[in-house]
């Protein structure tokens, strides 16, 4: 059973947090904190740790004549510093400051592109290095930083003179110490766990005492425990935060082997859990399932993680504590969001799609959610976290959950995930050569008294998905014909995917000749309506949905099947 994680620090509660927050960075990076940053310079980078996220030298290219592709935005410099240029999109600036871009100058492997991150970091040295202000010191880029600029520094140290040399080290030896006292005060979640790894990283690579290293440590450990589930999820239940956190922690983990240092049981069993829950969130495509945050999948980036699972096994079908479900069967695979909203505090891409599911055959995503466009714009975003965006049951055309949205609070807080499902019942039902589980959210009770249940089952060697969705009041007891029960069952159809009618009305999905599925339901007679896919490669796409939709107060209980079939003539 997922239980209520979703209830966290009240709103109020988040916000006063953030100005005492906001107000203590700015007295740590003000005229009379800044002393605390200074000190020592370390004599040397001693080991660069390796980078698994890929890297393209054409980019490098690019980067060299002035344009720059980051956060899916291509900004030409036209000559000017990056760093001077006034950029609008958030997303650019942060990935320009978080210098993760360098790795396409180590692919590149020239003394050009190298010449070329050299003068990029002298330039950032020389506009945001002396002060501590601005986006460029947000401790969760700062993080990022720290760890490109140890795991390029072979790259841009290249060639350099005893100056350059100087000022580059210095600089880090800075941002580490402020992220060393910013860590404690940053936002819960991925970020600050990121942060420790950086100050793992650092305590590695360069010159440092025994009790610094061992402090390092110790806090990075004391996070890996708090936020890496014992399911191998995060605590944001996003399917993204794993990817990422992965990218970090598997090199992390061979910095300490190969500076002869034992790596912590906390990020050795982290990584053995991880790894096969990023297994369990992929499709038979190699993308991730679009719950909660997830976007578009580069599969490669997958692949190259997965390189390093030495378990090789089936992953889970249950993944209890992240509250999700996995049913796997003859090429088919049906994951479902069974699992209440992670705390507030930790809720900022959290979406109001319990129950929902998506279903991939063969090489072909069938149902899926909207998933969110990362690099778009905020409005989409909060569309796609909306129930409607799911393939799951909404009520009254409203969410199972609300968002926090509202100006000068949005600001202080973000958005978080509110008010959402406390209860989450879950049982799997497999026997016999079937899988299935049956779960339910009491989401919309407090609105409008029902309780959503919803019963799957994959049989058929994978040929079979029967799906059973139930509305009722407590206790078992039917919905009230209140004019407050109305239903809709959604099932997003991937834009990649054909939808039409055969010769007896049915519906067909049609992935390839050999994939092709036919939708059926008992009571509702199924519509065909336009949707949007947020997560496409390109940016959002038009798609199509079906859709079933009653009132609870005259049908209680719908059941709907979808069968894998021959192709139709």
């Amino acid at each position: 059973m997922a239980l209520g994680r979703g209830s966290g620090p009240p709103i109020w509660l988040l916000a006063t947090r953030a100005l005492w927050r906001r107000a203590r960075r700015r007295v740590r990076s003000g005229p009379t904190g800044r002393w605390r940053f200074m000190g020592g310079t370390p004599e040397r980078v001693l080991i660069a740790p390796p980078d698994l996220r890929l890297a393209d030298s054409q980019i490098a290219n690019e980067i060299y004549h002035g344009r720059f592709p980051l956060a899916g935005h291509l900004v030409d410099m036209g000559g000017d510093s990056p760093f001077q240029l006034e950029v609008a999109d958030l997303a650019w600036l942060n990935s320009l400051h978080g210098f993760r871009w360098l790795r396409h100058m180590r692919q590149a492997g020239t003394e050009l592109a190298s010449s070329n991150a050299r003068a990029l970091v002298s330039d950032w040295l020389s506009v945001h290095g002396r002060q501590i202000s601005g986006i460029a010191w947000d401790p969760a880029i700062v993080a990022r930083r720290v760890i490109a600029w140890l795991q390029h520094s072979t790259v841009v140290l290249q060639g350099a003179d005893l100056t350059f040399y100087r000022s580059y080290l210095r600089s880090l030896a800075v941002q580490i110490r402020y992220l060393r006292a910013m860590a404690p005060d940053m936002l819960d979640g991925e970020e600050r766990l990121r942060a420790r790894a950086a100050l793992a990283f650092a305590a590695l690579s360069l010159p440092v005492s025994n009790s610094a290293l061992r402090n390092a440590t110790n806090h990075l450990s004391a996070e890996l425990e708090r936020q890496i589930l014992p399911d191998g999820g995060h605590v944001s239940r996003n399917p993204m935060a794993v990817l990422e956190l992965l990218a970090d922690l598997l090199p992390l983990r061979q910095t300490y082997a190969n500076q002869a240092e034992a790596p912590p049981v906390a990020l050795i069993a982290a990584v053995e859990r991880m790894l096969p829950a990023l297994r369990f969130f992929r499709h038979q495509d190699g993308t991730l399932a679009l719950f909660n945050g997830m976007g578009s999948t580069i599969q490669d980036r997958v692949s190259a993680l997965l390189h390093h699972d030495d378990t090789g096994g089936a992953p889970l079908l249950n993944a209890t504590h992240s509250g999700y479900q996995r049913l796997s069967m003859g090429g088919t695979v049906v994951l479902a969001d069974t699992g209440t909203a992670p705390q507030s505090d930790i809720s900022h891409q959290a979406h109001a799609g319990c129950l929902s599911f998506e279903m991939s055959s063969g090489r072909h995503r069938f149902i899926v959610n909207c998933g969110v466009d990362n690099y778009g714009a905020d409005e989409f975003r909060m569309l796609a976290r909306a129930t409607a965006a799911h393939s799951t049951a909404t009520l009254n055309d409203t969410s199972s959950a609300r968002f926090t949205t509202s100006g000068r609070l949005a600001d202080l807080v973000g958005t978080p995930l509110t008010g959402g499902p406390q209860r989450v019942p879950v049982k799997r039902t497999d026997a016999g050569g079937i899988e299935g589980f049956i779960a339910s959210h009491d989401g919309y009770v407090p609105r409008f008294g029902i309780v959503h249940e919803r019963e799957m089952a994959l049989s058929g060697n994978g040929n079979i998905l029967e799906g059973t969705d139930r509305f009722y009041r407590s206790g078992g007891r039917p919905a009230l014909d209140d004019g407050r029960d109305l239903v809709a069952v959604r099932f997003h159809i991937h834009p990649g995917i054909g939808l039409f009618l055969d010769p007896s009305e049915r519906l067909v999905l049609k992935g390839a000749p050999s994939d092709v599925w036919i939708f059926t339901c008992d009571a509702v007679d199924p519509q065909v309506e336009e949707s949007i896919f947020f997560a496409g490669a390109g940016g959002p796409q038009k798609s199509r949905q079906i859709v079933l939709s009653f009132k609870a107060s005259q049908i209680g209980e719908i059941n709907w099947r979808f069968t894998r079939t021959e192709l139709i003539g």
